[in-house]
């Protein structure tokens, strides 16, 4: 175990259906495995870091999740190369998932930052990127 690395994720989603299945594919496309599921939530594990989805309880549904506010902006994970990017964004279009700033795809980091940008089902933002 390295110090320092995180060691969980965990987020809370309006939809916890909708969530899996949009994240299922996803994570296990990038080599995650399921880890943990109870009736609340569902976990997947890459390492020794994982991410958690749980079920916002009714009550906090009144205020939707938002980028911008205070709180998390994105997750962005790694790519193993260009093409990897390349791939990735076909197979998200294929599925109907939007992807974000597509004018200025792949380079809407700058011009040396290669990435796909999209969101997920309670439009948090994520990034693919390749270094």
């Amino acid at each position: 175990m390295s110090e320092g690395l995180l060691h969980h994720v965990e987020i809370y989603v309006s939809n916890l259906k909708k969530s899996e299945s949009f994240w299922r594919w996803f994570l296990e496309e990038l080599g995650y495995q399921s880890y943990q599921k109870w009736d609340e939530g569902q976990s997947w594990k890459l390492g020794e870091t994982y991410l958690v989805f749980v079920q916002t309880k009714n009550k906090f549904l009144d205020v939707p999740y938002h980028r911008c506010r205070t709180g998390l902006n994105h997750l962005a994970f790694h790519a193993s190369s260009r093409e990897r990017v390349d791939k990735m964004t076909k197979m998200l279009k294929e599925r109907g998932i939007n992807i974000l700033y597509e004018n200025e795809h792949p380079f809407a980091g700058g011009e040396d930052y290669y990435a796909v940008y999209f969101e997920d089902p309670d439009r948090i933002k994520v990034e693919f990127v390749a270094l």
